[in-house]
């Protein structure tokens, strides 16, 4: 490291130094050129002493001709112009005599004039020496700027060190997808077995799921169990503004590839370069569109790559080229979905093995109030929990940071030097009690565990509702209705006990219509009957889902409108006839939460079934109160 550093700054000093050198030899060059030198005769020389002309004079040593050489300077020279004499020593007495008379700066060298090598060396070779210097650096620039246009068509794969060496224990969760793949390292361990009985590998795995759960990871798992060379590259990393180095990029990728086989080779987002042909404004001649050519005809084309297996990884498979998905290339989907309780579970004690938990810590409980969250997810959890403890200066990770992390994450940091006008803190506790009874008292609607007025983004408060059973994706029309009629409790509310509403109910208006539109568009649960009148149109060009097809007149636009509107009246109205039969606990609720501003699952029990918070739970809220606002006194610091 030292070494380099020290060859980058000599570098960086070398131009200085060259251009210092250019500078001196431009100057003695000059000096040389303006100097002019007279040849006196001694009698001259004689008689100019004798004028007192002579204003400088200098005696050399004796040659071994006998002969003394002087030079000197006269009377109006310029500063580069002197003269020289030969005097022999019968003569040279009576000048001296001359020169001491009348004063004259006299000088005395050591050196014989004809024998001063080194100064004529240096002004011999310098310029020389200076030349040869600057056409090296040059040379050296040209040649590495050459270099540099000759790799630019080269492959931007990186081959992973051993230090990035990944296996199966370190991804955690994701049994089912560790299953499909183990064929992959299987057939790299020992080909034969599947050649013998004339089974063929998939050439090419894509790995699909949303951001975070665990794609890349996976990938470099199965390279690490399989003990084999592990490339890896991002599709953006192929296109460049000149068509035609994406396609070379490929085709030098695959040649290192096959040098190293068998290997992996992964993409990283690869719809950045495998998008569908034909599409947005790029024609044939798109640089994309080439690079992405050259990769189909890599994959399947003419040539075999025998022992070559590439896995990309991407969150849009929809806007893939279909020949890229075709059997022969990226013929096998695995799919890598958000992790469920279990997975969760896995993934928070993985990313827990670094940190120190506190003894009320609990990976499982912990697991089951995170539904939804990725593996990325739970990894900043943790991440941002631990940079709490530390804000807080405290030795271990306890559940009070962890579920500050939580909050954050889902909404934000809290807001504590917000000013609230107890009007305002009345209308947001009154507005979530009404989503909190909702949630009680509905038998399909989502479990309670949390109601907060403290402000977090942009809301004003929350409440934190889970699923009691945690699902893969199917959810019934009594749980859909439910979740609107939870999303219109606030309003409600907010209409019955302060006899006006506001604009804290905006997005949860906006949440139950999209979910009342889906319902009658989408799913088929309205009078209109089990027709899907609209489906998503992906803009695939633009990568966003910005329109909906729609395939239905205008009268049916018209009934599908009605439709909607009577979905969103008889949920408003099952809300406010189930909190007219609960006015009590909601001002209950909204008591406990102007008190405490928070209030916990635990303690939302209590107030069900007592009517007030049992003391012990009281004393809990009032030291999370007194942590709040230590917090918010060290943030202000």
């Amino acid at each position: 490291m030292n070494v380099k550093r020290q060859n980058d700054n000599f570098r960086n000093i070398l131009p200085y130094a060259v251009l210092f050198l250019v500078v001196v030899a431009v100057f003695l060059t000059l000096n040389m050129q303006g100097s002019k030198v007279n040849e006196l005769s001694t009698g001259d020389l004689i008689t100019e002493l004798k004028e007192n002309n002579v204003t400088e004079i200098t005696v050399m040593p004796k040659s071994d001709e006998g002969v003394y050489y002087i030079e000197g300077k006269l009377d109006g020279y310029k500063k580069t112009e002197k003269f020289t004499t030969k005097v022999v020593s019968a003569e040279l007495d009576n000048i001296l005599d001359m020169v001491k008379d009348n004063e004259i700066k006299e000088y005395e060298t050591e050196a014989d004039p004809g024998g001063n090598i080194i100064w004529d060396i240096i002004i011999n070779v310098l310029p020389i020496v200076i030349m040869v210097i600057i056409m090296y650096f040059l040379f050296s620039k040209i040649a590495s700027s050459n270099k540099n246009s000759m790799d630019f068509g080269r492959s931007k794969a990186r081959l992973s060190s051993d230090k990035d060496k990944k296996s199966f224990k370190d991804v955690a969760g994701l049994e089912e997808e560790k299953e499909e793949v183990s064929e992959l390292i299987d057939f790299l361990k020992n080909p034969k077995k599947f050649e013998k009985l004339g089974a063929r590998i998939p050439k090419g795995v894509l790995l699909v799921g949303p951001p975070g759960t665990g794609k890349t990871l996976l990938a470099k798992a199965i390279a690490g169990e399989a003990n084999v060379p592990f490339f890896f590259i991002s599709g953006s990393d192929f296109v460049e503004l000149f068509v035609g180095v994406g396609a070379s990029r490929v085709r030098d990728m695959f040649k290192e590839a096959k040098r190293s086989a068998p290997c992996l080779i992964f993409i990283d987002e690869i719809d950045a370069v495998g998008r569908q042909r034909g599409t947005g404004l790029g024609g044939g001649h798109d640089e994309r569109e080439q690079t992405l050519n050259q990769l189909l005809t890599e994959m399947d084309g003419f040539g075999e790559n025998e022992g070559i297996i590439i896995i990309a990884a991407t969150n849009r498979p929809d806007v893939l080229d279909p020949a890229l998905l075709r059997p022969g290339r990226f013929d096998r989907q695995v799919t890598v979905s958000l992790p469920d309780s279990n997975g969760r579970e896995a993934i928070l004690k993985v990313h827990a093995k670094n940190k120190i938990l506190g003894d009320d810590v609990n990976l499982k409980n912990l697991s089951q109030r995170t539904p939804g969250f990725s593996g990325a997810d739970l990894e900043n959890l943790l991440n941002e929990a631990a940079l709490l403890a530390v804000r807080r200066n405290k030795n271990k990770i306890t559940m009070d940071e962890i579920d500050e992390a939580t909050d954050r994450v889902l909404m934000g940091p809290a807001k504590v030097t917000r000013k609230i006008t107890e009007k305002e803190k009345r209308l947001v506790s009154i507005h979530e009690s009404g989503h909190a009874v909702i949630g009680l008292k509905l038998e399909d609607a989502q479990e309670v565990h949390k109601i907060t007025i403290i402000p977090r983004g942009m809301a004003g408060g929350y409440t934190m509702m889970l699923p009691k059973e945690e699902k893969i994706a199917v959810l019934t029309k009594n749980e859909l209705l439910a979740q609107i009629t939870g999303l219109l409790g606030g309003r409600v509310s907010e209409e019955m006990f302060l006899k006006e509403i506001s604009t804290g109910a905006s997005d949860d208006l906006k949440r139950a219509t999209r979910i009342a539109r889906s319902m009658v568009t989408e799913y088929g649960m309205s009078a209109l009957g089990p027709i899907q009148y609209e489906e998503k149109s992906e803009g695939v060009f633009l990568g966003r889902d910005y329109t909906k097809s729609k395939n239905f007149s205008d009268q049916v636009a018209l009934e599908i409108d009605e439709q909607i509107r009577v979905i969103i009246e008889e949920c408003y109205e099952k809300a406010k006839k189930i909190i007219k039969e609960n006015e009590k606990l909601v001002m209950q609720l909204s008591d406990a939460l102007m008190e405490y501003e928070t209030i916990t699952k635990e303690q939302i029990e209590s107030i069900v079934k007592t009517g007030k918070i049992k003391p012990d739970l009281i004393e809990k809220n009032i030291e999370e109160k007194d942590k709040k606002k230590t917090k918010k006194n060290e943030e202000e610091k």
